[in-house]
Formats: structure tokens, C-alpha cells, sequence
């Protein structure tokens, strides 16, 4: 049975229920996911070989601490750090070290801003000079398959339409999708109800109204779906050592479809316009 519930009057933990969130809660979603937007977008020119994940690391603390924002991802259940930096065929929540990029490595770096209460989650992929064809071809894939899972979000859809329009584009590009990770609720909250898997049926999950918040977040590899999380807790990797990449945007359904909080006012969140 799939609880909703007024944000304005929801205690501030993950209960199960599915929070509704009203036109202020939209407004500061939107300063949050605008300001870890542009924190992405000064990344573009960050992101060169030779560099390290941990001066990528230092430089979002930075940014955050220099707009009134805390990296949400510190200390967060125990992780270090900033940020998550995932490299060629780690899936996600790859840490920050001194070992400097290599050039044709492709990077995912997932930012979460906590703004005045308020979480900014996205992330985006970053090629670290030229990129071979393959590395290219997965992160258009992979981009391709988050906007048309945004696009099926629209209000008396169910959330099972998002994965499944992801994991039909996905395979029909022999690629597959990893279903260890999911997009989640998110707002007042980091980590919220409910999940949003990127596989599935268009049948199948909880009803999307008017007033959600979540992110959708596909990790695309483009061998085999299946990973395994190393020693240190954190780290997933694909188990066949295949390229993987992941997008995140945060998303608000409204009246008609979704607004997307974290677009880059660059313009610079799609494969080949991070250069």
C-alpha cells in the first residue's frame, strides 16, 4: 500500500510514505539543484588529464562552502568525502584519491549540494581529453536513456513507465542497465521514498502525482548489468570490467509532466558539449 502525505507535515525521515511538495518547496529545490548545476558546469574546465579526483574533491568542497552549501555526501553514513568520482568501469560512488586522470578515461562526478535545507543531487559524465568511440557512443546512450526516462514522468503514469522506457532504449543499443542502484526520492531529504528503479514495466510502481521529487539516475555498461562493491564498502564496479556511465538529473512532477531542477544554465549536461 503506497502512503502519500503533505511535505509540509511529514517528519523529517524516510517513513516509507511519498511526500507531495508545494510551489515554495519547488522554489528552493530549484536553488539548490541550480547552484550543484553550476558547480558541474565549472567542472568542464576542471576535468583534464593529469588531474586528480581529490582536487576535484577539494574543489566542490570549496564551491559549496563559498555559496552557503554543504556537500551533502560528507560524512555522510561514513563516506569522506565530497563528492563521488567514478572512472571508466566504476559504476558509482567511487572516491576521490591522489591518482591523476588519464587521458581517454571517462569520469562520472556526482554532486549533492544541501542549500538552505534543501538536497541538489545530479551528476554527469566528463571525458578526460579524447575519448575513444566507444566511451563516447555509451555516454550519448546513457544521456539518452535519462531524458526519455524523464520524459515518461508525468502525473497518473506510475514510475515503472521511467525504467522501462530506460531499459527499452538501453537494450535495443546492446547495452544493459544496472539494477543494483536506483533514483530515489529527495528534497528535505537525501536519500527519500520512494525508489525509482531504471528497468521494469510501465505497470508496475507507485502511481507519479503532482508534487514528487526524485532523481533518475541510470547507470548504463555496455557489457553485462551485473557489479560488485569492493572491499572499501563503497566502490561498485562492473563485474566483466566493462565501460560504464551514468547521468543524474532531480526532477519535480507537475500539472502536465516534470520540471528538471538541475539543468545546466550552460548548457552543458549532454555528451559532446563537455569540452
Amino acid at each position: 500500500m503506497v502512503t502519500y502525505i503533505d511535505a509540509a507535515s511529514a517528519p523529517l525521515k524516510n517513513t516509507g510514505a511519498i511526500r507531495l511538495y508545494g510551489a515554495e518547496d519547488f522554489e528552493g529545490m530549484r536553488r539548490a539543484c541550480q547552484l550543484t548545476a553550476r558547480c558541474l558546469d565549472a567542472l568542464v574546465e576542471i576535468v583534464q588529464p593529469g588531474v586528480t579526483t581529490a582536487a576535484i574533491d577539494r574543489f566542490v568542497f570549496e564551491y559549496g562552502m563559498d555559496h552557503g552549501a554543504l556537500p551533502a555526501t560528507l560524512n555522510y553514513r561514513g563516506y569522506k568525502y565530497s563528492v563521488c568520482t567514478s572512472i571508466n568501469h566504476v559504476v558509482c560512488h567511487g572516491m576521490p584519491e591522489d591518482k591523476p586522470l588519464r587521458e581517454g578515461d571517462i569520469v562520472n562526478i556526482d554532486v549533492t549540494f544541501l542549500l538552505d535545507g534543501w538536497h541538489g543531487d545530479s551528476s554527469r559524465m566528463y571525458p578526460v581529453g579524447q575519448i575513444k568511440r566507444a566511451a563516447e557512443r555509451l555516454m550519448e546512450v546513457t544521456h539518452e536513456c535519462l531524458m526519455r526516462g524523464i520524459a515518461a514522468v508525468r502525473p497518473g503514469a506510475r514510475t515503472g513507465a521511467i525504467g522501462e522506457a530506460i531499459q527499452t532504449f538501453a537494450e535495443a543499443e546492446r547495452c544493459s542497465v544496472v539494477r543494483d542502484f536506483c533514483g530515489h526520492g529527495v528534497g528535505r531529504l537525501f536519500h527519500d521514498s520512494p525508489n525509482i528503479l531504471h528497468y521494469g514495466k510501465a505497470t508496475e510502481g507507485p502511481e507519479i502525482r503532482e508534487g514528487m521529487i526524485f532523481t533518475i539516475e541510470p547507470m548504463i555498461n555496455l557489457g553485462k548489468p551485473h557489479v560488485k562493491v569492493l572491499s572499501d564498502g563503497w566502490t561498485a564496479v562492473t563485474r566483466d570490467r566493462s565501460l560504464t556511465a551514468q547521468y543524474e538529473h532531480t526532477v519535480g512532477v507537475t500539472a502536465t509532466g516534470c520540471e528538471i531542477f538541475t539543468l545546466s544554465p550552460a548548457g552543458l549536461d549532454a555528451p559532446g558539449l563537455t569540452r
